[in-house]
């Protein structure tokens, strides 16, 4: 994994003494002034009264993302001073839980030759605490695995050994339990993100199905069981097949299962992992297949926020199942007007080749449907409709009411923004309007094809409790970095899934 290699401690020390090469401090946007938030304010009093003019001379402002460095002089133990930018605080003054989290990814980036690093950002809760770690070690991810630079010096980074949070709670051990939690989910998120980055072409289904069971392995509590073409045939897995057929690189079905003994609740995710989408037989625009590598971001997410699970030791139980498949253009490709038999024996008649996610998520979710979860989520990076719906940003999330209020509370806690769609009655005439099969994959109705989607996925859900969560805006990013996302793969979506496990540990 292309993450620096760093020990990262919890600390009470004070910034202005640390011996660190490097200090990074918060600087929010006051009623009147820029303002240094709680926990670095001893920094500001080392500098007196030339704090103020420093900051005007150098056009400090507290925006979020400005980042500002500076020599630090005799006036502090650190060589060199970065000021990071907070934004403005809430109304009661204190600083998000987001704000913090993309400050402290700013800040990563901005200490590239330092051996050693103090973040004196606003950390006097566990939250905050959570947040300036995932931060830091998110914002630090670059992808490298490619660049001839680092094969020759051996995956050695330049950046800092070591990394001090610095919080006036660090001896509480609910500070300590968040600091170490939040390595765990951003080495998760970090894990998605290189999954999502790597040449298709090195990525086929075969390829991540042994990625994902080599991780497997390495987590305690976790068991993969893969499924190749010719067992998916034996099962009668229709849609992952079809999906596959014109590609050489054969389909593949990952399963794993997080059983603890003393689980509380029971959750089945389900994840979309086409390796790359040239749209099939409906080919894309050539424009349009650059990033088609992360059409399997949603099962890279599933997988990682189960391995983070288990990591974390939740009490719940996690059932994930993962299709694979490349949708490809070949004489075996599969063609419009085909009927597919789904696994459960639903009859599907294709006429898009290029929405193809529904068809191997199909497959999955009635699979799903018979370890008799408690509710089932689905993360994939299904149409293009919700990213013209959302922007690039913020993620979808449809299905039973209970479930969607509980994932938007989720991503809210996890800092990640997502939006409740409906899925209107009227769909299920849509999705019911083939005149040979049970249902139509499509209709080629132009509004609202990210609700169609949905609609047609319930039919797979056998009336359980269900989200549909919709990343295919938010989970590439094809500019540059800001705050803790970087370019390429983000991650979305692990984090919620997390959060959401968690807040079902505490269920009575």
């Amino acid at each position: 994994m292309t993450l620096p290699d760093i020990t990262y401690t919890l600390r009470t020390a004070s910034p202005a003494k640390t011996r660190a090469e490097a200090v990074v401090v918060g600087i929010g946007q006051g009623a009147k002034d820029v303002e240094v938030p709680a926990g670095a304010e001893d920094v500001k009093a080392a500098y007196g009264r030339r704090w103020r003019g420093m900051l005007a001379t150098l056009g400090v402002s507290g925006k979020a993302g400005e980042v500002t460095r500076l020599p630090a002089g005799n006036e502090i133990g650190a060589q060199l001073l970065v000021l990071v930018g907070l934004g403005k605080p809430g109304a009661d003054g204190t600083y998000t839980s987001d704000a913090v989290r993309r400050a402290a990814g700013a800040a990563a980036r901005a200490v590239p030759n330092a051996t050693s690093v103090a973040v004196a950002l606003p950390a006097d809760t566990p939250d905050l605490v959570r947040a300036v770690a995932e931060g830091y070690v998110l914002g630090g991810y670059t992808y490298t695995a490619y660049k001839s630079s680092t094969a020759k010096s051996g995956g050695e980074s330049n950046g800092p050994n070591d990394v001090a949070i610095l919080s006036a709670i660090a001896r509480r051990t609910d500070a300590v339990t968040a600091f170490e939690e939040a390595q765990i989910l951003a080495q998760a998120v970090a894990g998605t993100r290189e999954w999502v980055n790597v040449p298709p072409a090195d990525l086929t289904p075969p390829a991540f199905a042994d990625a994902i069971t080599h991780v497997a392995g390495l987590v305690d509590g976790v068991e993969a069981t893969v499924y190749d073409e010719e067992q998916l045939a034996e099962l009668g897995c229709g849609g992952i097949l079809a999906v596959g057929m014109g590609s050489a690189a054969a389909p593949r079905l990952v399963e794993l299962t997080y059983s603890p003994d003393d689980a509380r609740g029971h959750i089945a995710l389900v994840g979309k992992g086409i390796t790359f989408d040239s749209g099939g037989l409906t080919i894309k625009p050539g424009s349009s297949m650059s990033t088609m590598k992360s059409d399997m971001a949603g099962a890279a997410a599933v997988a990682q926020a189960t391995f983070a699970i288990a990591r974390l030791g939740l009490p719940v139980k996690v059932s994930a199942f993962v299709p694979m498949a490349e949708n490809m253009v070949s004489g075996s490709s599969y063609r419009p007007g085909d009927v597919v038999t789904h696994y459960g024996g639903t009859t599907v008649e294709v006429s898009n080749m290029d929405a193809e996610g529904r068809m191997v998520l199909a497959d999955a979710l009635v699979r799903a449907t018979e370890v008799s979860p408690d509710l089932i989520i689905d993360v994939a990076t299904l149409t293009g409709h919700m990213v013209m719906a959302l922007g690039d940003r913020v993620s979808g999330v449809l299905g039973s009411e209970d479930v969607v209020d509980r994932v938007l509370a989720a991503a809210d806690v996890a800092g990640e923004q997502m939006w409740p769609m409906p899925i209107p009655e009227w769909m299920d005439e849509r999705i019911r309007s083939s005149k040979v099969a049970d249902l139509n994959q499509h209709d080629w109705i132009r509004w609202g094809g990210g609700l169609y989607a949905a609609a047609f996925l319930r039919e797979f859900t056998g009336g359980l409790p269900w989200a549909h969560l919709d990343i295919a805006g938010p989970s590439f990013n094809s500019g540059g970095a800001s705050g803790h996302l970087t370019p390429g793969g983000t991650g979305v979506a692990v984090a919620t899934l997390v959060d959401y496990v968690r807040e079902m540990a505490t269920d009575q």
